[in-house]
């Protein structure tokens, strides 16, 4: 902590505990992850800002408020208790009684929506813990700073704890290094996407103008007539284009409706599993109709060269088939 605090650039230093405490209510026991609040009002407010927690009942945490616990969304949930967890419940930590205060919203991590919240005093006290720190949440005065002050923060340890690089037993995260880390996922996951999707496009392109070649085929009887009665070849054209354009439009149309269907059904296993929304499925409508649309595009892309072909047969040639 003194090592940091001499780190140019920081504004909040704030310790924090996380451990496993055996956790019973209404004579069940279960073993739950607790984490600490700071025993400074202000320090509590700015964790509870940046780390987005909103109130489903209660009150939250104050720094002073011994004897007193807040609880993740999961606990309002779970059944494991056997009866419902309330706030003014009583609740059995370490064996010793504590009453809940609250219950928070469920939040982007379900490792926070399971976690039993307390102050350090208390945690220290039921674990018997001194002077112990398992986690240490640094505020930077300037965000533009941050990578720079977590470089600073890191070779100020590793020269306090005589360490050469690559020899840590400590590790400084950023949020940006986080996003980055999730952000070279998430590319690598659209670009792989992508390469299915493109080779899908060609495979249902190809397919379509098989399809228009058979059509063509099968009708060059009825553009005869049609010719015979005064239709141009660009009235031939537009027909077949048409057509399909529309093949692939409900191609497209029955591909939105199994991709809304799989992500909802993904969506319904995976928070159904891990008890948390840890995925939520948000439908964007401009973007169904612009798929829609490229779908209608597609189809008359891969049909424009057997609409040339059907537009350019002479009325005679049609009419014998």
């Amino acid at each position: 902590m003194d090592v940091i605090k001499r780190v140019s650039g920081i504004d909040e230093v704030i310790p924090r505990l996380i451990r496993m405490v055996s956790f019973e209510y209404n004579e069940v026991k279960s073993f739950e992850y607790t984490g600490s609040l700071p025993d400074n009002q202000d320090d509590v407010n700015y964790l509870y800002e940046s780390l987005n927690f909103e109130l489903a009942e209660g009150k939250f945490l104050k720094a002073d408020d011994r004897g007193k616990v807040l609880l993740g969304s999961d606990f309002v949930e779970t059944r494991k208790f056997g009866k419902n967890l309330r706030v003014g419940s009583k609740v059995l930590i370490q064996g010793k009684e504590f009453e809940v205060q609250g219950f928070l919203k469920k939040a982007g991590s379900f490792q926070l929506n399971s976690v039993v919240f307390m102050t350090e005093d208390d945690i220290k006290n039921v674990l018997k813990i001194g002077d112990e720190i398992d986690l240490i949440v640094v505020q930077v005065i300037d965000k533009d700073r941050v990578d720079k002050v977590a470089e600073d923060l890191k070779r100020e340890l590793m020269r306090d704890r005589n360490q050469k690089l690559g020899e840590e037993d400590f590790s400084v995260e950023t949020p940006l290094q986080t996003l980055g880390s999730v952000n070279l996922i998430l590319n690598i996951i659209n670009i792989i996407v992508s390469g299915i999707a493109a080779i899908s496009l060609l495979v249902g392109g190809l397919g379509i103008a098989n399809s228009m070649f058979t059509s063509v085929l099968e009708r060059k009887r009825e553009i005869g007539v049609m010719k015979a009665v005064g239709a141009k070849n660009a009235d031939i054209l537009i027909v077949f284009l048409i057509e399909s354009g529309l093949i692939g439009l409900v191609g497209g149309l029955i591909g939105v409706l199994l991709g809304l269907s799989f992500a909802f059904a993904v969506s319904f296993i995976a928070n159904s599993s891990f008890g948390s929304e840890i995925i939520s499925v948000t439908i964007s409508y401009p973007l169904i109709f612009a798929a829609l649309a490229f779908s209608f595009f597609i189809g008359v892309l891969f049909g424009v060269i057997p609409a040339l072909q059907a537009s350019k047969l002479k009325p005679v040639e049609a009419l014998r088939g």
